[in-house]
């Protein structure tokens, strides 16, 4: 009743599950066989490849450029040599181009270094960099970082959030990265202030995340008085924020932190905000401090049936087949999904790789999936509880009955169906059992064909 700590109404509070990896370093994972790098990280747009089969390339060096405003260049995660340009499979279900590499396994595998952007480079000059570093949000949607600081171009943006709230279950992604690596995530945040031409950034971190916001505290106070032309620098402040789910989501986190509120079907940049995961500022700080690509990403591999759970820097392109079988599958394993249990989605095929947007890899027992099957589905009982979950208001009970009857317009016209996130509350507490977010995926799905 006391706290008055930033927080956002409904929302759940599903099992944290952290335990098993929160306090494990970040290792280096090994190099795949072969590794297949999809062209297309967002939707259907793919980049144009640079490379053909049989050349032989260095770790970090360019192997495909942006087609379009929306394509992200791409960098080979290996010294080695492309093997084809074929389609490969992915999560969704559909075959996609993509480089396939060998990597050497005498190379030291040593990456190519360019040249650093500076600090002080102009506005338009960060955002090229970060488009050539090929960085995209690491959150999970991976949409394309000069994209959204492009839109922003014209627009005022006078704060910047950074998202280190990291509330899906079983991920501890974002908490080593901020632990371990809180230089590059200043570093970062630095060059987002100067694309964006924000004057102040925050970072929100959740209270059970302590031993991370004393880390980024302590980096943000190392930074120097003054910067280039001596100007004082822009203000970075850190904000802890409840435990609660999903916090996390940047329309939710903006209300929470900075009290705007995102319009229905509008973005961020309405309200004068810009928001990337913590872990997508720590890349940029890396990869433009260093003039190198983003050839990897750090990620969870954890859940009831992976025998050696850790926080692993994963090389992109590796296939899952081969990174399950490195850390170990117990003989129960019965699914493997990609992201957190509350918003990834389960995989039918271990063939398909770790993309720039791969969060996590969690493997579950068949108690958890008995359970789920144990679950039958009962007609709605109007009971509200999706209602008090959901953290953006709209009535999922209405909308599940409406999506039984396929009424998909009525859906997005009368009842703000676009305006769901697909965070899964509304599933997570709903005693009838009812696949409400995957009614709504379909829906949508509908919608958009």
């Amino acid at each position: 009743m006391f706290d008055r700590r930033p927080s956002f109404r409904h929302g759940v509070h599903p099992p944290a599950a952290k335990e098993e990896t929160r306090d494990r370093p970040i290792h280096q994972f090994p190099f795949a066989p072969v590794l297949m790098l999809p062209l297309a990280t967002l939707g259907d747009h793919a980049a144009k490849p640079v490379v053909v089969a049989g050349q032989e390339v260095e770790r970090g060096e360019l192997i495909a450029e942006p087609d379009d405003p929306l394509s992200v260049t791409m960098h080979a995660p290996a010294t080695g040599c492309v093997r084809r340009i074929a389609p490969a499979p992915t999560i969704q279900g559909k075959m996609q181009p993509a480089i396939f590499i060998e990597p050497f396994t005498a190379s030291t595998q040593a990456i190519v270094a360019g040249t650093a952007c500076d600090l002080s480079a102009s506005q338009d000059q960060v955002i090229a960099a970060i488009r050539g570093a090929g960085a995209v949000g690491l959150g999970g949607a991976a949409f394309p970082t000069h994209a959204k600081l492009q839109a922003a171009r014209d627009r005022v943006v006078d704060v910047i959030l950074i998202n280190g709230a990291e509330c899906e279950p079983y991920l501890t992604t974002d908490y080593r990265v901020m632990l371990e690596h809180a230089d590059d995530v200043v570093t970062g945040i630095r060059y987002l202030l100067r694309a964006s031409g924000a004057s102040r950034a925050v970072v929100a971190i959740e209270a059970d995340k302590a031993a991370a916001a004393h880390r980024m505290t302590a980096a943000i106070a190392e930074l120097p008085s003054v910067v280039a032309g001596g100007n004082p620098p822009a203000a970075i402040d850190v904000e802890r924020l409840p435990v609660k789910y999903p916090q996390g989501a940047e329309k939710i986190l903006i209300a929470a932190v900075l009290g705007r509120q995102v319009p229905s079907r509008g973005l961020p940049i309405d309200v004068g905000t810009l928001c990337f995961n913590v872990a997508s500022a720590a890349e940029i700080g890396r990869c433009l401090s260093t003039g190198t690509g983003l050839v990897d990403r750090v990620l969870t591999v954890g859940g009831p049936a992976v025998e050696r759970p850790g926080n692993y820097r994963v090389p992109l392109g590796t296939p899952l087949r081969f990174l399950l079988e490195t850390v170990g599958l117990t003989d129960e394993a019965a699914m493997v999904f990609l992201g957190g249990p509350m918003m990834g989605q389960a995989v039918s095929s271990l063939e398909i790789p770790i993309g720039k947007g791969t969060t996590g890899v969690i493997a579950v027992t068949p108690a958890q999936t008995a359970a789920i099957d144990r679950q039958r589905r009962h007609p709605c009982i109007r009971c509200g509880y999706c209602v008090d979950a959901c953290p953006m208001f709209l009535n999922p009970a209405q909308l599940g009955l409406l999506a039984q009857q396929q009424r998909f317009q009525s859906m997005a016209s009368d009842h703000h169906l676009m305006d769901c996130f697909e965070c899964g509350c509304c599933s997570y507490v709903c005693p009838s059992h009812i696949p409400l977010v995957q009614q709504f995926r379909v829906a949508k799905a509908a919608l958009r064909k």
